[in-house]
């Protein structure tokens, strides 16, 4: 089991346990868009204190999120716009329009006392202007239709004045929430600090979204007082990452760089960046069971390219989904279990109070039990074993759904055709692979090669050949497999085919040319 840093002591918990193995913290409620988000308020910050992806300590890291309040309560907060339009387009009265929809958003605005809207007048030359400024922003929301509250909204990161955190807002008070913003993201700027690509990142990063001058970001300065600068901040605290270096945080960078390097427009590459840090999300967090296990075997997916027909490959699929989506809460209950097996834990046994031995080691360990908690155990075994159905129950909350609902996000997996779920790529995501792994043409059986080697996907036969070795499917199952992938991508322009015996997987947006 690998070794892991001091856990820090701010952080408040009702157990130490999730935290230990995968960080302060992973959460399913936020997406992998809403992660990038916070990665990015968290950069920002960092970039303004000169410090970006440079950690001083392990652990300790610092940042002050904008707020926005006033530009999220014009974008999010404001029912009453097309109202205050449609007279406006009825009477043409500049005046009358300004007026009926200041006195309106100031009497609603939220998470502020005495809030004065009135620097927009001077911002925008007619009601027009602000009115398509305001539309244009909403309809560029991250996730588009949803239902989540307005203080919970975000837009397109075209540049710094765009970044904000998750807030809740009741009435003139508003702090900041951990729901949508779960600190993922803040775990995601850990992970890529460490890999000591932080320069190369950020020659892309700082540039094209920091730092941007896109006529995108300088609309929402626009609807800001003092154009975004000088809002009030708050400092955030809490921040843990278990690991001080993993291959994982390597290789994620590599795949962000990989990807900033094509020829395509900045913002362009920020859907494939969001799929491939899913990706490699989900790889660390099973990789991380696997290691509290001592499992050595590589963490790997069978895919299903979608077939017309049911095929065995679809059952393995599923099944190799199953099989991982049970591993965190199989490393949570060997975690808490293997204390038994230490020499700490093996000599309170000739304790005068083993039982009170056993809390003040289960506390030194798992911050559990408390001075609060009314214990039903009556022995130092049962103890253990209470410990493990508490750990569950809040697992089963909202860690445990994080591979199930990350691959759903970026398209890794689905039930689409099957009622059980399965690893089955979606085009979009076949895209981010291919621009984050093909800088020049490929033989098509080299880049199943890669695939399985960078992330432990298995398409063709040749990758399966422990499956079927195992008498669990057949050469030519695999075999369609991968060809199904072909056609697949020679129709998305991604593939081309020069003989029967020579296909190509060709990114026609690589800096080198294909």
């Amino acid at each position: 089991m690998l070794k892991t840093l001091p856990r820090t002591t701010n952080i408040k918990s009702d157990f130490w346990v999730d935290e230990a193995i995968w960080g302060h913290r992973l959460y399913d409620e936020q997406t992998p868009w809403l992660c990038l988000m916070e990665f990015l308020g968290v950069l920002n910050s960092e970039c303004e204190k000169e410090r970006a992806f440079k950690e001083q300590e392990f652990n300790t890291l610092v940042y002050s999120p904008y707020t926005r309040l006033h530009l999220r309560n014009i974008l999010f907060n404001n029912p009453f716009m097309e109202i205050v339009y449609r007279d406006y387009q009825a009477t043409n009265d500049e005046q009358k329009a300004w007026n009926d929809w200041l006195k309106l958003a100031e009497r609603d605005f939220g998470g502020s006392d005495y809030p004065n809207l009135s620097y927009l007048k001077e911002n925008f030359d007619t009601f027009e202007k602000f009115y398509e400024t305001v539309k244009f922003l909403q309809s560029n929301t991250i996730e588009g239709e949803n239902n989540k509250r307005w203080s919970s909204q975000f837009i397109f990161p075209y540049g710094r004045e765009c970044l904000y955190e998750d807030l809740r807002v009741s009435g003139n008070k508003a702090q900041n929430d951990r729901r949508f913003f779960g600190r993922t993201g803040e775990l995601l700027y850990l992970m890529l600090s460490r890999s000591k690509k932080g320069e190369e990142l950020l020659s892309f990063l700082e540039p094209n979204i920091i730092n941007s001058k896109s006529i995108y970001n300088r609309l929402a300065e626009l609807l800001q007082p003092n154009f975004g600068r000088g809002e009030v901040r708050r400092d955030s605290t809490g921040s843990y990452l278990p690991y001080e270096y993993l291959p994982e945080y390597t290789n994620m960078a590599d795949d962000w760089i990989n990807i900033f390097s094509n020829k395509i427009p900045a913002y362009d590459t920020l859907p494939h960046i969001v799929n491939i840090t899913g990706l490699h999300m989900i790889i660390y967090f099973l990789n991380r069971s696997k290691d509290i296990l001592n499992q050595s075997d590589k963490t790997q997916f069978i895919l299903e390219i979608l077939a017309p027909k049911k095929t065995i490959i679809r059952d393995l699929s599923a099944d190799s989904y199953n099989k991982n989506n049970n591993l965190s809460r199989q490393a949570l209950e060997h975690y808490i279990r293997s204390i038994k097996q230490t020499e700490e834990w093996r000599s309170i046994q000739y304790a005068p109070d083993p039982y009170f031995e056993a809390q003040k080691i289960l506390n030194k360990h798992f911050l559990w039990p408390s001075n609060n908690d009314d214990l039903l155990s009556e022995n130092i075994d049962s103890l253990v074993e209470e410990l493990v159905d508490k750990v569950l129950a809040r697992h089963k909350q909202h860690v445990n759904n994080f591979h199930r609902v990350w691959g759903r996000e970026i398209g890794f997996s689905s039930s689409r055709n099957s009622q059980r779920i399965r690893y089955a790529p979606t085009d979009s995501l076949l895209k981010t692979l291919v621009l984050a792994n093909v800088p020049k043409r490929m033989e098509f059986q080299d880049f199943l090669k890669n695939l399985f080697e960078k992330y432990g996907l298995i398409i063709g036969d040749k990758e399966a050949t422990d499956v079927i070795n195992s008498g669990q499917a057949d050469q030519e199952a695999f075999s369609d497999n991968s060809h199904r992938l072909e056609q697949r991508l020679s129709s998305m322009g991604l593939l081309r085919r020069l003989s029967d015996a020579c296909a190509y997987v060709e990114n026609p947006f690589a800096k080198d040319g294909v």
